[in-house]
């Protein structure tokens, strides 16, 4: 079946074709017409399979045709998306429009990447959008607040602070989306996202992605949806088949040497190397930089400018290692990356589904390795349960480990963001132009949080 059976307009299809797209995933064979059809949708698929087309597409195709849009031309004079730049008619001031879907993610590089496949996709429309997130200044932003924004993606603690100084309108909200869910509630975002929703109109549509579905992820479902379509395109916590998973035991302190080893010995190119903490990932890049190997790392203490930059080089293929921590690699989305590794296995075994879905993307084949030592066989467990397999063992010549080795304990300051109920990436962090805002946690990555409150006690009434 092609997109153009699915109900979408011309246009969509148009431009879903020219990045290469003709048949629809699993996922958005059955979220796309479910959101056409205008009712609230529980969908839940594996990272990688095309959740965020699964309801840009439908999103697109609602506004535009509520709008009574018609095809245009791909570039205005200038160069850009004519996307961004409504027609006007001349003499007349432009009006401004409400913003009528609302796009919620946890990470600002998700977000980015939500509002490209937003403008990619909907280029052919007369339709706008913007993201709003931390780490940058808010003027800009303001500023483009105040011309036509028909989708508007962003985080929830920057929005907030739009929100207390008056810059956001979310009154006109028709459709309201929640990517990750499953993420933001593990990142303590539960307080922002209901005062959000306190200020969205009670009739709208509502759509919940999620990478997994678990049990909290439901809760909150039944407490925000009205009756809605529920989709699970992939068994729960299954991993792509197209990545091949490995675990390689070594000693703690033969990590880094191991991990060399093998980048010079199979000649890995465009490497994604997860940590647990961000001085973690500091650390590591100096060694690996010391045995000359380009490396950067991502994590909430950069500014989103280098985070930006080194997420373009490693995107362009001139940056060998990419060494992140959870919260930063969410929506680094790269066609055919190679290699993820596990420096560091994550204390919460869904993080490492997260992880390995950076490669073997869109039918592609990747590679995920763990470097596994002693203290971490317990986590090895939890994963190997939650995905229902056991990972091969391959020990490398040279790097065995000790048998007589014992366990240290990880202690809770080393866990940073893989540890449920503490929030990640955390550091103190308030935009200069921010009103005071409520004793709240704020992540370093820009985004401020409220202490992770038990989903059980849902929101009194439905928004």
């Amino acid at each position: 079946m092609s997109f153009s059976n699915l109900g979408l307009s011309d246009a969509i299809v148009r431009a879903v074709t020219e990045r290469g797209y003709t048949e629809p995933t699993p996922i958005q064979l059955q979220a796309i017409p479910a959101v056409l059809s205008g009712g609230d949708l529980l969908a839940g698929a594996q990272t990688g399979t095309g959740k965020t087309a699964g309801f840009t597409l439908p999103i697109l195709h609602l506004l535009s045709e509520a709008k009574g849009d018609r095809t245009v031309d791909s570039h205005a004079s200038d160069g850009r998306p004519s996307s961004n730049r409504p027609a006007e008619k001349i003499g007349q001031p432009r009006k401004r429009s409400p913003i009528r879907a609302l796009i919620l993610t946890p990470t600002r590089e998700l977000a980015a990447q939500v509002e490209e496949s937003v403008r990619e996709y909907g280029k052919y429309l007369k339709l706008t959008s913007m993201t709003i997130f931390g780490g940058v200044g808010m003027n800009p932003q303001v500023q483009r607040l105040k011309g036509s924004v028909d989708i508007l993606v962003a985080t929830p603690g920057r929005l907030l602070d739009h929100v207390q100084q008056g810059t956001v309108d979310l009154s006109r909200i028709e459709i309201l989306v929640l990517d990750e869910a499953d993420r933001m509630l593990d990142m303590g975002f539960i307080r922002d996202i209901r005062r959000i929703l306190a200020l969205l109109p009670k009739q709208r549509q509502n759509l919940l992605f999620s990478a997994t579905f678990s049990n909290d992820i439901k809760a909150f479902a039944s407490s925000l949806l009205n009756q809605p379509t529920m989709i699970e395109a992939e068994r729960r916590h299954l991993t792509a088949d197209t990545v091949a998973q490995k675990v390689y035991p070594v000693d703690r302190e033969q990590k880094r040497q191991l991990l060399t080893h093998l980048i010079k010995e199979h000649n890995w190119f465009q490497v994604l190397v997860f940590t647990r903490t961000k001085h973690g990932a500091d650390r590591l890049v100096k060694q690996l930089m010391d045995d000359n190997i380009p490396s950067l790392a991502i994590h909430g203490n950069k500014s989103q400018a280098a985070r930006t930059r080194a997420l373009a080089k490693f995107k362009d293929a001139s940056l060998q290692v990419l060494v992140a921590t959870d919260i930063a690699a969410r929506g680094i989305d790269i066609s055919d990356l190679p290699h993820v590794v596990n420096f560091e296995l994550p204390n919460v075994p869904e993080d490492y589904v997260h992880r390995i879905g950076r490669t073997g993307r869109a039918g592609a084949v990747g590679e995920a390795v763990s470097l596994v030592c002693v203290d971490e066989l317990k986590l090895l467990a939890d994963i190997e349960r939650l995905i229902k397999q056991p990972l091969p063992r391959e020990i490398v010549p040279g790097f065995e480990p000790n048998p007589h080795a014992k366990p240290e304990p990880i202690q809770n300051g080393q866990r940073g963001q893989a540890s449920r109920g503490k929030r990640p990436d955390r550091a103190p962090s308030r935009s200069p132009q921010a009103a005071p805002q409520p004793r709240t946690a704020r992540h370093a990555d820009g985004e401020r949080s409220g202490a992770r409150s038990p989903v059980s006690r849902r929101p009194s009434g439905r928004h």
